[in-house]
């Protein structure tokens, strides 16, 4: 049975359960452990923490940040994130604020190739959460310029199409320095996203390591057994935590569950405890929800 899982979504970017929905449904899938990591925000952690306290489930504070990489899509999970974090939440505004802007853009570009769409409606079915491209996608759907999510992204939102535009992002080295000012556990979210054209990956991961990278998601619900293997091969050989999680967002990916992923998963709370040693070891909290 799955026992932990260090990856999810919540409302409060583009997931479909409250973060205290969340937590209630990984009490009952008996996981142990969770981390809400929403994109680029931390505000459902609050809320996250305390539906945890009621359940008697550990919650780890998190959140995901996107960075610019040359590489392929790189994303950064940081964990054991404070409640009180008042850097990263500033840093987060900012974010949020390029994310509305380049909503709005992709709004634009959907008007001006015969999809009437609003803002207003993008914001309805984002339900008071931090509005993204699945949102985006989703409306698609509702007003049947898409089949389904699959057909919203090929077609219209990914790079390449009418409707994309692109997203103003950190750096690996900035965004990688942002968590660790917060003593969070830095994590190189799903590997298997990067496509490095002249480096290896272990030479990609050890120039991270170098900025303050602590570990890999080595056991994610898109990769192989093969990646699995190479992705454990890789922290033993750099010293790198490894890390589980689903990328669990509710009914936006619906084949995902929490903790299993795609039904393969099985992760062990070996896995926290060990980050937790590694932190007690840097004399770093050991606990977020406090």
């Amino acid at each position: 049975m799955a026992e932990i899982d260090l990856h999810t979504h919540s409302t409060a970017s583009d997931g479909t359960l409250r973060p205290a929905e969340l937590i209630a449904a990984a009490a009952r899938a008996g996981l142990k452990a969770i981390a809400l990591t929403d994109h680029d925000t931390v505000e459902g952690l609050p809320e996250a923490c305390a539906a945890g306290s009621g359940l008697g489930l550990e919650v780890i504070g998190g959140c995901e940040l996107s960075v610019e990489s040359e590489h392929g899509s790189m994303h950064l999970l940081g964990l054991w994130i404070p409640l009180d974090s008042s850097r990263l939440q500033a840093a987060l505004d900012r974010l949020t604020v390029l994310r509305r802007q380049r909503n709005e853009a992709i709004i634009g570009n959907l008007n001006r190739h015969g999809v009437r769409v609003t803002y207003d409606e993008l914001e309805e079915v984002a339900g008071g959460g931090s509005v993204g491209r699945p949102h985006i996608a989703q409306l698609l759907v509702a007003k049947g310029v898409a089949v389904n999510f699959q057909d919203a992204f090929l077609n219209w939102l990914r790079p390449g199409t009418k409707g994309y535009a692109p997203k103003e992002k950190l750096l690996p080295r900035q965004g990688i320095e942002l968590l660790k000012d917060e003593d969070a556990t830095v994590i190189l979210a799903h590997p298997c996203t990067l496509r490095p054209q002249d480096r290896s990956l272990e030479e990609v991961v050890s120039e991270l390591k170098d900025w303050g990278l602590d570990g890999v998601e080595v056991f994610y619900s898109m990769h192989t057994q093969a990646q699995t293997n190479a992705y454990a091969d890789l922290c033993r050989k750099l010293d790198l935590l490894p890390s589980a999680g689903s990328d669990f967002h509710g009914d936006n990916k619906p084949g995902i569950a929490l903790g299993r992923g795609k039904g393969g998963l099985r992760p062990s709370y070996e896995l926290v405890r060990r980050m937790k040693e590694r932190r007690a070891s840097l004399g770093q909290p050991l606990t977020s929800c406090s």
